[in-house]
């Protein structure tokens, strides 16, 4: 039986782009809840744009260091359904926010060019040991600052162990999707600025073809 890549497009800001999305055949959809990024959508505007979704289709919510409070009141207005944390939480941290909405949540973990296999098995190994509600990495590129990198790290370093439980991040592109998936064979992709026409503001066109450039590794095998 031939693996499908699950799919994630995140930073949506406009609800033509969230319907075109799901009508591609995205699985996952992502909002930033970070105030510093410029794809940054407020939790009522997160909220108008959640009444677009079609049941099956998992809402995600990009968080970067943030207090109890912004998490719960956040939530509270735009009931997404995974949480994505993305800065210096610490798994005991990840753990207190996701309990206290009753989410399930993913860690992002920002690969640099020391970053051994080992260090991401130990950290998901942390990770799934300090709470229930973890599901997995997120393995982007490390930049200074915080949120998506738009870079692309050595995908060798990813274990063949890991991979099948991972999400792909960081620099991906309708180029490099087929050869991404192919080599890696994640369990899902996450995309945002490949596929844009400006921060934000999706390109039909390109979010179309890296669908189909996943589709293609998938299909291949």
């Amino acid at each position: 039986m031939l693996h499908r890549t699950r799919i994630k497009i995140c930073g949506l800001t406009r609800a033509e782009d969230v319907k075109a999305v799901v009508a591609f055949g995205a699985d996952a959809i992502g909002f930033v809840f970070y105030p510093q990024s410029l794809r940054y959508v407020t939790p009522q505007q997160a909220a108008s744009l959640l009444a677009n979704v079609p049941p099956f289709v998992t809402t995600t919510g990009l968080f970067v260091n943030a207090d109890m409070d912004y998490v719960t009141s956040t939530i509270a207005v735009a009931p997404v359904s995974l949480l994505q944390f993305h800065g210096d939480e610490t798994a005991e941290q990840c753990h207190q926010l996701a309990s206290a909405v009753n989410r399930p949540f993913i860690r992002a973990f920002r690969v640099k060019a020391d970053t051994s296999a080992d260090d991401l098995l130990e950290c998901e190994k942390i990770y799934r040991a300090a709470s229930p509600l973890f599901c997995g990495l997120l393995l982007d590129t490390f930049v200074e600052g915080f949120g998506g990198s738009g870079k692309v790290f050595d995908w060798s370093l990813i274990p063949k162990e890991l991979a099948p439980r991972a999400v792909l991040s960081g620099g991906l592109s309708v180029q490099n999707a087929t050869d991404a998936v192919s080599r890696v064979r994640p369990f899902a992709v996450d995309i945002s600025s490949g596929v844009e026409l400006s921060k934000g503001i999706k390109d039909d066109a390109k979010l179309r073809a890296f669908i189909q450039a996943v589709r293609l590794a998938d299909n291949q095998g």
